[in-house]
């Protein structure tokens, strides 16, 4: 089997980007590595964390081989200002979005087989005059508007999210029959593609308590989840609900779903991250590329102290390993 070759774009400079990317350097992997970064502020963290690591520039049409431990490939993209650790600066978020523009244009050359990325900072971004609303749906908008799906993996268990980063006063008016199932159909796709679950099992969670309580908390699951989930079972996809979301994620009901699909952020996430932060790992379904991320932010405060931890770098890294390969 040929090697494969990973970009990880490092993301906000001032966060534990840079430090993640230079530390899981150290160690050896049977794929290539190529970090996308600024050089000088990658070689100045590295020598503030004692890491020894040798930089040296990306060539893009060498065949990858093995990462070699303490040698990263440097995908180049020059920071706008200086930076230190952290402290934000709005002036370098072009930069921050020009390492992902450089690593969806080298996946859709061929030129990686995944991308894998560091976390950035979504509010100096918007700080900069760009409006940013994360990873997902920017990199679906490059990727011609398709409709990503943000699934996070902590070992067997997989959520799903209907809407992202939406203020909470916006998701009820985001959730409608169509858009359930787009998503719904995203999910079972990518279930079945890239996680080779051949009848995936998708358990759709209610937008409020009790899954409404049959209208008297809420009419949103009888309008509209509870017909998207009709309309999904007549496409022969194998999902059930709306469930109500304090109970979707009992052991007993987790053992009859392959994934569950919450209708916002927290109602998924919280449950997720309380089980496998720091190893868990978010992945975009709907693109035409691979990308997987960490299940965090960019900690500004562990930024260059070296108290940054690599645990969900190396699962993502690990995750879009195997997801490319099939």
């Amino acid at each position: 089997m040929s090697v494969q070759r990973f970009v990880l774009t490092s993301g906000e400079p001032a966060g534990i980007g840079p430090d993640l990317c230079l530390a899981v350097a150290g160690r050896g992997w049977p794929y290539q590595l190529v970090v996308a970064g600024d050089a000088r502020l990658l070689q100045e963290r590295a020598q503030a964390l004692g890491l020894q690591v040798i930089l040296e520039p990306h060539e893009p049409g060498s065949p990858p081989a093995p990462h070699r431990p303490g040698r990263l490939p440097v995908l180049a993209q020059s920071l706008a200002v200086r930076t230190r650790p952290g402290h934000l600066n709005p002036a370098n978020a072009r930069y921050v979005l020009g390492m992902l523009d450089s690593a969806v244009a080298g996946c859709l050359r061929g030129e990686f087989a995944a991308m894998v990325t560091a976390p950035v900072h979504k509010g100096v971004i918007n700080d900069a005059g760009v409006p940013f609303r994360g990873h997902t749906e920017y990199l679906a908008a490059r990727l011609g508007g398709a409709r990503p799906v943000m699934l996070l993996v902590a070992g067997t268990l997989r959520v799903a999210l209907a809407t992202t980063h939406l203020p909470l006063a916006d998701v009820p008016a985001a959730i409608t029959r169509e858009r359930l199932l787009e998503t719904l159909t995203v999910l079972h796709h990518g279930l079945r593609e890239q996680f080779r679950l051949d009848a995936p099992r998708i358990a759709v969670c209610g937008l409020n308590p009790h899954a409404g309580e049959s209208g008297h908390l809420g009419r949103e699951e009888i309008d509209v989840i509870a017909p998207a989930v009709a309309d999904a079972v007549g496409r022969g996809i194998n999902a059930t609900g709306p469930v109500p979301a304090d109970s979707a994620f009992t052991p007993a009901a987790l053992a009859r779903a392959d994934a569950v699909l919450a209708m916002y952020h927290d109602q998924g996430l919280t449950v997720l991250k309380h089980t496998g932060f720091g190893r868990a790992v978010n992945v975009t379904l709907g693109l035409p590329i691979v990308r997987t991320s960490v299940d965090h932010g960019t900690a500004i405060a562990l930024a260059g102290t070296g108290q940054a931890e690599t645990g969900s770098l190396e699962a993502a890294i690990g995750l879009a390993a195997a997801l490319s390969s099939r």
